[in-house]
């Protein structure tokens, strides 16, 4: 028996701080997500730049979110952000430690 991946789409997104997204996915759900706390390493870390973390867009294809340098984010993740948070919190930490 494994997991179950739900499907989603972010059909809406605007910047409403410098490391923060408005989401709207398809299925209604809203929700505001501040990235600050998992913006490290080598993909992720350049969007402390708040120029290029403004550039985000969603992929027209995979309906998640989109950054220029290639990062992005699972919609399902996105969608449930409380559930996956500390987790890539721990991740980001290890990605600071491994560039030191």
């Amino acid at each position: 028996m494994g997991c179950v991946h739900e499907i989603r789409r972010v059909i809406g997104l605007c910047v409403v701080a410098p490391c923060s997204l408005w989401l709207m996915f398809d299925d209604g759900l809203e929700r505001t997500i501040d990235f600050a706390r998992v913006l490290r390493g080598e993909l992720y870390g350049p969007l402390q730049d708040t120029k290029l973390f403004a550039a985000a867009t969603i992929d027209p294809d995979a309906g998640t979110v989109t950054w220029p340098n290639g990062a992005d984010f699972d919609p399902e993740t996105l969608q449930n952000w409380p559930r996956y948070e500390d987790a890539l919190r721990k991740r980001a930490q290890e990605w600071t430690a491994a560039r030191s």
